[in-house]
This record gives C-alpha cells, structure tokens and sequence, in this order.
C-alpha cells in the first residue's frame, strides 16, 4: 500500500552546526541515540531512502526540524530557510519518486517570507510550508503575519503547524521550580510542546483567521495536539463573544488535518476519528524521533474498511498536497 509520510525531519549539516547546536552538542557529549539522531537527521540520500523501504514508507515530505528558523533573527532566518529549501530541491531533484518538501519561511519578514514560498515551490519541489510554532512570541492570529497566509491560501498551499516550545516566561511560569530534566521534559515532549501547539491554532480561530481566510489549511500532528479531547468545549463558546462566523470546533473540523506523528494508539485514533472523521486524517511517522516501523505497523492494524485505510495512508495527502 502506497504511504505517504507527512511530518518527516531533515536538517543540514550547516543547520547542526548552527541554530541546532544544542542537538550537536548533545551528541558529542552522550553519544548513542543522540548520535544516531542527528546521523538520521542530515541523511536525505541512500540510508533514509533504505529506513523507508523497509518500514514501508513510500514518500516523505521532507521539513526542516525544530526549533527552525522562527527564533531567528530576520536576516539569519532569511539565509536559513534559503539554504535548507535549497538542500530540499536537491533530495526532491535526486529522488522525486521518494520526497517532496514543506518550505520554511522568514515569517519575521512577511515580503521576503512569500518569496522564499514561491521561490521553494517553483525550484524545490516544496508542496507547503512548516511553521515551527510562535515567531519570538508572536502568533499567527498577529495580522502581520496574514499576508503570507493569505498567498498561502491564493496558492493552496497546506500550512503544517509544528511544536515549539512555550516563550520563555511561559516555560518558567508553568515548569519551573522542578528538577530540571523534569521541566525540559515538560515543556516540550511530555507536555508543552503540544498545547502550545494546541493553543497557537486556537488563536488563530478565535483571531479570525480562518473567517478572513476561509480556504487556508492547516495541518498538525501527535493525533491532534489534544485539541479533540476539548471539542465539546470549544463550542461552549458563544459567537455573541467570539464574534466568529461559525463555533470554534466547526473551524477545526473545517481548516484542520490531522496526522499521527508517532502517536500510535489506538484510543487517540479513535477518538480523532469521531471528531473529524477520516477525510481529515493522515499518516505521518516522526522521523527520525519516531519510528517509521512502528507507525506503519500501526497503520496496517487500524479497524478500519481497506478504503478509509487508504485515505489515511495516502488519499488525503495527495489530494491536499497535490502529490
């Protein structure tokens, strides 16, 4: 079966070296696993070509990893995105069979962000973009960033909304004060990374991006960055205060995709489906966080009809992607 993977990481090597030092550092003091991540990371040739083969994984969209280029300052988010949309079109140029990419942009510059955009789609092979969380504290529903939305939207192009840590504040407020391998654990993975997630794309509701923007999509990961648990209460929210045109879930039912992201159980699954429903839903794996293996496998068991199978492993993603 034709599987398409949709939150995949790559970074160069020159990205290792600079904005994602911590990682580097990480695995030249604690080698192993470390190591072994940050070896997965650069590999956009044979070796990942040879870990999809094996777990059967057909194609992957290809996105630079977190923290990206939003914490940057402008310039250097500029060269960044160039430079690792560049090193995309190359994977995409050797193996247009296997990838394709999702562009960074330097949103702190929303002129020169549309033209890396349409830079990327038209020389790298990119078919969206990934926004790795808040720009410096700043969120999407920030009108300043709604042109590039906007060309976005014009170019149906699928925004992949990625985790990022909280601000600093937030991440001190909300964590602090435990041992601190307990607090990184909390304000990313284990926690942080996913509301924050969760409330960056409630800003964008409540900010009215999507009543302004109505063809925009977004798409996350991690079975819905536990936005599905929350429907219900979403809709508690009158539109007399919100002064949205629809309830907040609609939005999410409506602007919304969903992946798996290496969250491979099934009552999550379960409970996104009846949210969303499986038009909505697409396979993604993690990589090289997560195991390809594993989501695959995963995806094979679901109790779900061979056709809804499909649309998961990769229906839905060529429709949105056009891939």
């Amino acid at each position: 079966m034709r599987t398409i993977a949709l939150e995949e990481h790559f970074a160069t090597s020159e990205y290792i070296a600079g904005p994602g030092r911590k990682l580097k550092e990480r695995a030249e003091r604690e080698g192993g696993r470390i190591a072994n991540l940050v070896r997965d990371l650069v590999d956009v040739d044979a070796g990942r070509v040879a870990a999809m083969d094996a777990a059967g994984v057909t194609m992957q969209a290809l996105s630079l990893t977190s923290p990206g280029v939003e914490q940057l300052p402008v310039e250097e988010a500029k060269a960044v995105a160039r430079a690792t949309n560049a090193a995309i079109g190359e994977a995409v140029r050797r193996r247009p069979d296997r990838f394709f990419g999702l562009a960074s942009t330097p949103l702190l510059d929303p002129s020169a962000a549309i033209g890396e955009m349409e830079r990327a789609i038209a020389e790298d092979g990119c078919k969206g973009l990934v926004i790795n969380g808040h720009l410096r504290g700043r969120y999407l529903d920030d009108r300043f960033f709604w042109p590039v939305l906007a060309r976005a939207e014009a170019l149906r192009l699928p925004v992949y909304l990625h985790p990022t840590p909280s601000p600093q504040a937030v991440v001190e407020a909300w964590y602090g004060g435990l041992k601190p391998a307990v607090t990184e654990m909390m304000a990313g993975f284990g926690w942080g990374w996913h509301v924050e997630t969760a409330l960056h794309l409630l800003r964008m509701v409540l900010g009215g991006v999507f009543d302004a923007h109505p063809g925009l999509q977004i798409v996350i990961g991690h079975m819905g960055e536990t936005l599905p648990f929350m429907m219900e209460r979403f809709n508690a929210m009158p539109q007399s205060a919100t002064g949205l045109d629809k309830p907040v879930a609609s939005y999410l039912r409506d602007n919304v995709h969903y992946t798996f992201a290496g969250f491979n159980t099934l009552p999550n699954f379960l409970q996104l489906l009846l949210e969303v429903g499986v038009d909505r839903m697409m396979f993604s794996a993690d990589h090289p966080y997560q195991s390809m293996a594993k989501g695959r496998a995963f995806l094979d068991a679901l109790p779900v009809s061979p056709d809804d199978r499909e649309k998961i492993a990769h229906r839905n993603a060529e429709r949105l992607f056009g891939v």
